[in-house]
């Protein structure tokens, strides 16, 4: 417990410091709960990160706050009562509610940066180190190959995903690619959810996906991931099928097409290199960030629109993980060896 929590300040501090970018005259507020046992790790991990020194005892520009022995009018006031570049991290075994006051929506418009960890009862106790590792902010890493992947994406007209005798081919340019990797400069919103770790776009023609693709994991219907031997995938026309999967994947596909399409959507990089196929994390939130490439499956997107599928009526976002071997973006090798190249 002792070394986990060691483990856990020393990245928190360089979140906090280095991605953040908190300054000594903001605030901080850390939300906690003490339900799941990670919480409780994860929260002595902050309560390390605004000790000034053990003479000096908490900074006074930190407060803690037990959400589940807190009125909920108690929460919102102490929220409120917070000023623009403020910080309030929220460390939750599952989600916070607030009935009908939506937290993040609420920080984000008041101008607060905001740490979340979201779901940490998901992540068993053999898990602890997995998730911890993958809380380490990999600045130069992350900025290098983030920046490097957004500018070829961005300029691209067409992307080949190989997997062991398959290829998957993107023959459409895509859609602006976002960064989710620690570096908020010019974005109007400081912080996320976390780890971090991920480039994601889509294809801006989303029927001009086609082919085939190994899947190696994906979230079941409880949320929860699921590592299985590789199954191929078909993908025509931006629709996928899989007649080889496992038949609760099969399920999750018969569950979507009650409403929708199976669209694959979000062309996804992870780049969190502490989390992968044989390094797991049960939730589906954090493992998405896992170094590799995830597609997501269904309508919904809240990033991107298209015609005919506006940002909030699609109903579902499935996550699958797909079993690379290489990527090419306009002939140049993007990803090989389990390694990406930029």
């Amino acid at each position: 417990m002792n070394t986990l929590v060691s483990q856990s300040t020393k990245h928190l501090t360089d979140i906090v410091k280095d991605a953040i970018l908190l300054q000594s005259t903001e605030h901080a507020l850390v939300i906690f709960d003490t339900i799941a046992p990670l919480t409780k790790i994860i929260t002595e991990g902050y309560r390390n990160v605004f000790e000034k020194s053990r003479n000096s005892g908490p900074d006074p520009n930190c407060e803690f706050l037990d959400f589940d022995s807190t009125t909920p009018e108690e929460v919102i006031q102490k929220l409120r009562s917070l000023k623009a570049g403020d910080l309030v991290v929220l460390v939750q075994s599952m989600n916070f509610r607030l009935n009908e006051f939506r937290i993040r929506i609420e920080l984000f418009a008041r101008g607060l940066k905001t740490i979340e960890h979201v779901h940490l009862a998901r992540i068993q106790e053999p898990q602890f180190q997995v998730y911890i590792e993958a809380l380490a902010y990999e600045k130069d890493f992350y900025h290098t190959v983030g920046h490097g992947l957004k500018n070829r994406l961005d300029t691209c007209s067409k992307i080949v995903v190989h997997c062991s005798g398959t290829t998957l081919t993107y023959d459409t340019d895509m859609e602006p690619t976002k960064l989710n990797i620690g570096d908020y400069t010019d974005m109007k919103n400081v912080g996320g959810t976390f780890p971090i770790g991920e480039v994601f776009t889509e294809a801006k023609d989303l029927t001009k996906v086609n082919g085939e693709a190994m899947i190696f994991g994906y979230a079941n219907q409880d949320h929860y991931i699921q590592i299985v031997e590789p199954f191929k995938v078909i993908v025509y026309d931006g629709i996928l099928t899989a007649p080889d999967a496992p038949q609760d994947f099969k399920d999750i596909l018969d569950r979507i097409r009650e409403d929708e399409d199976v669209l694959v959507r979000e062309f996804g990089l992870g780049l969190n290199r502490a989390m992968g196929k044989d390094k797991i994390v049960y939730d589906i939130t954090a493992f998405e960030r896992q170094y590799g490439m995830h597609l997501s499956l269904g309508a919904k997107h809240a990033i991107y629109a298209k015609p005919g599928l506006h940002r909030k009526k699609g109903r579902y976002h499935v996550d699958v993980f797909v079993d690379i071997e290489k990527i090419t973006i306009d002939e140049d090798v993007v990803y090989r060896d389990g390694e990406f190249n930029v």
